[in-house]
């Protein structure tokens, strides 16, 4: 079983990756912020590193999709292979930051994986609104997210919604997470956890 975590930077998807892992006692896999080789360059200079990150986040995910089917564990991924082409490298072709000359040669490539893939078997998206988003990612204080302008999370928030709206590769839940609260809160994590045991019942 291959379980999903979406949603914006700062909305949780670690945090909820690992304590559902730990309950669950599934494998966990997270987003590769430490060894990305672009994640800084990108930051640096969204414009000439856009396509770059893009296309290395697409490789990484694929393989890891790959490798869990073929390992056939119970997985917990944090973060989506969808979210790069459905949210990611379109905002950043709006926003003049990939020409339409390498976006379409992303999606081109994306399309191409995607059929090679199947959609994870639970999605949970984290909903959070653009000040609770702020208040996270100044928390955990990453250097390299300290740049990162309300425009630009409001933009990504605003296709997520959009891409939610139409998600029907698969189940989907989604968690509010301007009202639960479920790193500090146990019973938040409790209501999380019996909405998945629901949605994992319904898969067998």
């Amino acid at each position: 079983m291959q379980i999903s975590v979406a949603g914006n930077i700062g909305s949780g998807k670690t945090t909820l990756t690992s304590l559902l892992a730990k309950h669950y006692g599934w494998e966990a896999h997270y987003e590769d912020t430490e060894d990305n080789p672009y994640l800084n360059d990108f930051y640096e200079d969204m414009q000439r590193w856009s396509f770059n990150l893009q296309i290395y986040f697409l490789q990484n995910r694929f393989n890891k999709i790959m490798e869990f089917r073929e390992g056939g564990k119970d997985v917990i991924m944090d973060r989506t292979i969808y979210e790069d082409a459905y949210i990611f490298a379109p905002n950043l072709h709006a926003m003049n930051l990939m020409s339409k000359r390498d976006f379409d040669n992303y999606i081109s490539l994306f399309n191409l994986n995607n059929s090679l893939i199947k959609a994870p078997d639970l999605l949970i998206y984290l909903r959070s609104s653009v000040p609770n988003l702020v208040n996270n990612i100044q928390k955990r204080g990453r250097e390299y997210e300290t740049s990162i302008r309300l425009d630009y999370l409001n933009r990504l928030n605003e296709r997520y919604e959009a891409w939610v709206s139409e998600y029907k590769e698969g189940k989907l839940l989604i968690v509010d997470v301007d009202v639960n609260n479920f790193n500090d809160n146990p019973e938040h994590l409790g209501e999380v956890v019996s909405k998945i045991d629901a949605e994992i019942n319904g898969l067998f």
